[in-house]
């Protein structure tokens, strides 16, 4: 029998983030191998229009939670939703709310934070620094507490090149930074923005970073761990593999290159597209969980949870497997595509200016506008380009983790534990999993009919030739506007006509002869 799934029964779960892509994750799992646990408690705010209970009826009626009702029918019975929102002092949770939580929650899984790029830096503190803060405070009045589980990213300490299993500090405190955030107005903030992040692209990473300082300085006499998952996707093998609910990390991408909106991208084809899929990350977290309050290490642990040191994936390989799938064509044929282009090393070819993405969507909405339906492609177009620039910088980049700690785990783990809670990405096929992916995200993303490919080859088509029509008009007009200026331009325009009319000619003789 599982130790990690028979450790968590009987037990009451306190988990943030749960209405997030990984929270949902981490309850499904929780419910479907340990069905006889308390009670799962988790942190929510009424969203547009829905009340608590709506919204925990939502996620129980979703797919992803389909098998978890054959073995726990009483799943809904389960689930304590608590009215919180973390931008409040005590997450505004109500005095009998709070005190159910600080005397019942055995296990904590922090998932919440922001994950926006381009978030304002007093948003990003709010959610993922002081909101730590505050949830640490809670915890350490919890008596019956045995594990507090923080997830941070790998990216936190993206600045560096190689990163250790440790927690490195940050140049300003977090209480500082707090501290001035409460009196500083919103223009100062955002001029010094750039001079705190450093060398950081974004205030995501930095007050993730700042989190981590957070839970190291106020862990107190508490049992905490850190896990730092890379970039999370789709579901690798649990409850079914490709499930997916967001566009973010590379599922809008993917529909962006499947649907023909993306040509091409400016990133590294050889660098490490380090994914790790979600239901890895979870049973990382459980096994986490597990050791934590059983073995109680002397000092807080840190886990990676990434793939390019063990089985390296490239950026380039993805992308012509993803063209595959969404095309249904073998693979060898996608590496030969002339818009792929993946295989040089400056992918930049193609993206020069957003005009070249831009353009083609106008004159697509244009075609809408024609037909008498509703133009979107430039709006979807604007949104796609500001993903992809927020992108670049962990595209064009590879990094170096170290995994000792969770080796270690994994050596720990009984054989029932590795095959029930499996986090080995050595075990990952990329090909089929980046497959199942493009599928995950046509079928329950953009709830695609599986049996209308057909369909959408033709649509991409179409995309694919408004993008050669319009680069072979801008060719011209360009090409005419040179010829007016050069006579040198002249001149190779006229010898190209002439030496194009020549071989005509000789061909059309050829074949008299013959004839």
């Amino acid at each position: 029998m599982s130790m990690i799934a028979a450790f968590y029964g009987g037990k009451s779960i306190l988990i943030t983030g749960a209405t997030g892509f990984m929270g949902k994750v981490l309850m499904e799992k929780l419910f479907r191998t340990s069905p006889d646990l308390k009670v799962i408690y988790i942190l929510v705010r009424p969203k547009a229009g829905q009340t608590l209970q709506q919204r925990v009826f939502q996620i129980l009626n979703s797919k992803l939670f389909e098998k978890v009702k054959e073995v726990c029918p009483n799943v809904h019975e389960k689930i304590r939703a608590i009215y919180a929102d973390l931008n409040q002092n005590d997450f505004g949770i109500s005095k009998e709310d709070m005190q159910e939580l600080l005397s019942c929650t055995n296990i904590i899984f922090h998932c919440a934070a922001t994950v926006r790029f381009d978030d304002t830096l007093r948003h990003a503190v709010q959610l993922n620094v002081t909101a730590t803060q505050q949830l640490l405070l809670m915890a350490s009045q919890m008596p019956k507490l045995e594990a507090f589980i923080h997830i941070s990213t790998a990216f936190s300490n993206c600045n560096l090149k190689h990163i250790d299993e440790v927690i490195y500090p940050c140049p300003v405190e977090p209480k500082k930074i707090i501290d001035s955030l409460e009196w500083l107005d919103d223009a100062i903030i955002d001029e010094i923005t750039p001079k705190l992040i450093g060398d950081r692209p974004n205030t995501y990473t930095y007050t993730k970073a700042l989190g981590e300082m957070v839970v190291q300085q106020e862990s107190g006499n508490m049992n905490i761990a850190i896990i730092r998952p890379s970039i999370v996707g789709a579901t690798w093998q649990e409850p079914f593999p490709g499930w997916v609910d967001n566009l973010n990390g590379p599922s809008g991408l993917i529909i962006a290159a499947g649907k023909g909106f993306l040509r091409a991208i400016k990133a590294t084809p050889m660098a490490v597209a380090d994914l790790i899929p979600v239901d890895t990350v979870v049973n990382l977290t459980l096994a986490v969980g597990w050791y934590t309050a059983v073995h109680r290490p002397k000092s807080t642990l840190v886990y990676h949870c990434t793939s390019g040191n063990l089985n390296p994936c490239n950026w380039g390989k993805m992308g012509f497997q993803v063209l595959a799938t969404f095309e249904k064509i073998p693979l060898e044929r996608a590496f030969r595509r002339p818009y792929a282009d993946f295989t040089t090393n400056n992918f930049t070819t193609q993206y020069r200016n957003a005009v070249s993405h831009r353009a083609p969507a106008i004159i697509y909405d244009f075609y809408l506008r024609l037909t008498g339906r509703k133009p979107r492609m430039t709006k979807v177009m604007n949104r796609l380009l500001r993903t992809v620039s927020m992108m670049e910088y962990f595209i064009n980049r590879s990094w170096e983790w170290s995994t000792y700690n969770t080796e270690m785990l994994m050596s720990e783990l009984s054989p029932e534990d590795q095959r029930v809670f499996n986090f080995d990405v050595r075990q990952l096929n990329w090909l089929e999993y980046i497959e199942n992916y493009v599928l995950g995200v046509k079928k329950y993303l953009l709830k695609e009919d599986m049996a209308g490919i057909p369909e959408a080859k033709q649509h991409l088509k179409r995309l694919r030739n408004i993008h050669y029509l319009f680069n072979t008009a801008l060719f011209l007009i360009a090409w005419r506007l040179l010829i007016a200026r050069s006579q040198m331009a002249r001149n190779v325009w006229f010898f190209i006509v002439s030496f194009c009319y020549k071989f005509l000619s000789y061909f059309r003789a050829s074949s008299t002869l013959k004839v």
